[in-house]
């Protein structure tokens, strides 16, 4: 299908690099290292032993790593490629 100035394919491949951007995004994130905290950094509750020796250098509970993590998924959903369809907004 024709897309105007675009090519045959130019949307799918758009959609591709943007998911293998968000995955090397991803990637790059450094892992935690070193030796787990005992006590959360955040809100001082103890880490369960279980918690500590399943993720190396754990620094967070369970409740205070789940608020980040869904602080942290609000991204806007910018199409950097420079696409009409982002500059039209």
């Amino acid at each position: 299908m024709a897309g105007g100035w675009a090519k045959d394919g130019a949307v799918s491949e758009q959609i591709e690099a943007s998911i293998t951007d968000e995955l090397n995004r991803m990637k790059a994130r450094k892992a935690p290292q070193g030796e787990s905290l005992r006590f959360c950094a955040d809100c001082e509750e103890e880490i369960p032993e279980a918690r500590r020796e399943a993720v190396q250098g754990v620094k967070l509970c369970i409740d205070c790593m789940q608020e980040r993590d869904t602080a942290q998924s609000a991204r806007g959903g910018i199409n950097r490629r420079g696409s009409k369809d982002s500059q039209l907004k």
